[in-house]
């Protein structure tokens, strides 16, 4: 795992440049450093080593003939195979890494080779005969790709805060990128929160020409249910891919471990991987938000060893403004803090692990996908329910509302994903600042119409898996895992597995309890937690049904507290906050949920988190007026 950078070179100063940014990433890569300068191009690389871990790997990497240069990011699992084809085609190979064979497979396959790739990547290819780029981000966005535009420099690399040090780059805060932030908890467009600066999206790659930027998709998830295989079928063929998918997952030089949860996606990777050591972090001693001891207890009984920590409050809040800086755009989820901190106490004993995200998306594991159709409330008439439920959007909160507000919308209205902080009503009133920004409903619109003739569970999974995946757990899998110098691997988010995946049916997914023997209404992941169970130890198989906690945080409790309530106010009546908000709500909120009126935690914190983040990336506008 790895992290490069690289711009058009038109400064005079593009190795003191380079270096800079270089230097800004050094987290990505602490075992090696490398560059290319020359006229037309400056690239530059960190490396962390994890195959081929001689100077042999070390990047940039250039082809036989040193016309093609390549920097990467990531790991291709199926590299040997595809060394092999490329041998007998006739190409010769200086190192035993998989990052050779980006650079021969796209001399002789062009961007097709992308379709033989088996990995997480982003990586950048320039040919000097020909002056052009070549980049690539892989299928589900496992790996971050950034470029921009800024004075005819073209700028391009694995996280943002490299840009900051090239002369050409002009910081700018986009303010659409922070009203589409109040909605869905993260930035859900290309476009980020620095104007002018754009992610490549999953499974794109682009070419710079001349001057011109042209991008193209290569690869889409299809979701078609094959109807003929029984439960049964299905449940061994999801054993037996995920099972090719973690051994692939555990090609590596080095030691590789595993985190655990008390959840049946981290526990299924960690039962079948055999690898030495599991790691699981937790908060106080509530069961609901320490599963240490049950993670433990799993370790044990599959022969592992248990590596964990409990993070204390003091310790939490500390790290926000590191861990801000590392995101490199604001993200409200309370998990990327926890997921920090399971990373660092990982990053003690070895480089790599294997982690469980990506098995709610492709398998249908969230509980709001049980939702469709689970009631007798949905068999009345659509205009009935939609009139009620515009009733109740008008009334004061209270138990039931949310349910009839949420009943009376169409899939398409109500669902943007996992997390729904603010609506549009409440934004406006929120916010001094007024943009160009769109209604969620546009930005979900082009991913809801290329599964309008699917089922409504297909169609949150289809979405999910193109926004909050990439949004947000992704983002914080890179982000987290490479402040500590630490690659995450993550099996489910495999191509093998879901290309299965996308033929069982919706049935299969989410079920209903009438053809399980489960307690609850619906069954999630239904093929998938049976899966589990079969490859799963029998005294630890309880663990396929247990309900989902991701990694709680008592983010509720703790803004109840004086001390964390004082913090939070201060930052709520400061002056970068009036620059952006009407501050008195923010503080109705922080007291409302205070005084117990409303739990308005989730709220509180995706506002605290972007003022935070504007503190590490803004300093200069946010001095206090003394110090002005």
């Amino acid at each position: 795992m790895c992290g490069f950078v690289g711009f058009t070179n038109d400064i005079n100063d593009s190795n003191q440049v380079l270096q800079k940014m270089l230097d800004s990433i050094q987290h990505r890569g602490p075992d090696a450093k490398g560059t290319y300068i020359d006229e037309d191009i400056a690239l530059g690389h960190r490396r962390l080593s994890i195959i081929d871990v001689t100077n042999a790997g070390n990047q940039p990497l250039y082809s036989e003939d040193g016309n093609l240069v390549l920097i990467y990011n990531g790991e291709i699992y199926n590299y040997k195979d595809i060394r092999k084809r490329l041998q007998k085609a006739g190409y010769h190979f200086a190192t035993q890494t998989d990052s050779e064979v980006l650079i021969y497979g796209y001399r002789e396959y062009g961007p097709e080779l992308l379709q033989q790739l088996r990995g997480m990547f982003s990586f950048v290819i320039w040919d000097k005969s020909q002056k052009s780029l070549f980049g690539a981000r892989d299928f589900f966005g496992i790996k971050p790709l950034y470029y921009a535009q800024m004075q005819d420099t073209f700028l391009f690399g694995s996280e943002i805060k490299s840009f900051l040090h090239h002369p050409h780059f002009k910081k700018v805060l986009n303010t659409t990128a922070l009203e589409n932030y109040l909605i869905f908890q993260y930035s859900p467009c290309d476009e980020t929160f620095f104007q002018g600066v754009y992610k490549l999206p999953p499974a794109h790659y682009f070419t710079y020409h001349e001057g011109k930027f042209e991008m193209k998709r290569y690869w889409d998830v299809q979701f078609q249910a094959d109807e003929k295989p029984d439960l049964n079928t299905w449940v061994n063929r999801i054993s037996d891919t995920f099972h090719d998918s973690v051994e692939a997952h555990k090609i590596a030089d080095v030691e590789v471990g595993s985190f655990l949860s008390s959840g049946v996606d981290s526990s299924y990777v960690a039962a079948i991987a055999d690898v030495d050591k599991t790691f699981t972090v937790g908060f106080g001693k509530d069961e609901r938000y320490n599963e240490i001891g049950w993670a433990k207890d799993f370790s044990t009984a599959i022969g592992k060893k248990n590596y964990n920590k409990v993070i204390t409050p003091e310790e939490y809040w500390e790290k926000l403004p590191i861990i801000q800086y590392h995101m490199d755009e604001p993200l409200a989820d309370p998990a990327a803090i926890a997921l920090y901190f399971v990373c660092n106490l990982a990053s003690q004993s070895l480089k790599v692990v294997l982690s469980g995200e990506g098995a709610d998306e492709i398998f249908g594991g969230y509980n709001v996908y049980s939702e469709p159709g689970g009631s007798a409330y949905d068999k009345l008439p659509r205009g009935l329910r939609r009139g009620i439920g515009a009733v109740a959007e008008k009334m004061p909160a209270h138990k039931g509302r949310n349910f009839l507000v949420r009943k009376g919308k169409d899939l398409e209205e109500r669902f943007i994903g996992n997390a729904y902080m603010f609506t549009p009503e409440e934004r406006k009133s929120l916010l001094k600042i007024r943009t160009n920004a769109p209604n969620p409903m546009e930005i979900t619109k082009p991913f809801y119409d290329k599964v309008q003739d699917k089922d409504d569970v297909t169609k949150m999974q289809y979405l999910d898996l193109h926004m909050w995946m990439a949004g947000d757990i992704l983002l914080k899998a890179d982000k987290m895992s490479m402040a500590n110098s630490l690659e995450l691997r993550v099996p489910f988010l495999d191509r093998e597995v879901m290309a299965l995946a996308q033929q069982i049916p919706t049935r299969y997914r989410v079920t209903r309890k009438e053809i399980t023997d489960e307690k609850t209404p619906y069954v999630t992941k239904y093929a998938m937690r049976l899966a589990a169970k079969k490859d799963t130890p029998p005294q630890t198989a309880k663990t396929a049904a247990k309900k989902k906690l991701g990694f709680p945080v008592p983010i509720r409790v703790w803004l109840k507290e004086e001390k964390y309530y004082q913090i939070v106010r201060q930052r709520f009546e400061s002056d970068e906050a009036t620059r952006f908000f009407h501050t008195e709500k923010l503080v109705k909120l922080l007291d409302d949920h205070r005084a117990g009126k409303a739990d308005n935690s989730r709220k509180i914190w995706t506002l605290y988190i972007f003022l935070v983040w504007y503190q590490v990336y803004f300093p200069e506008d946010c001095a206090s007026k003394d110090e002005a």
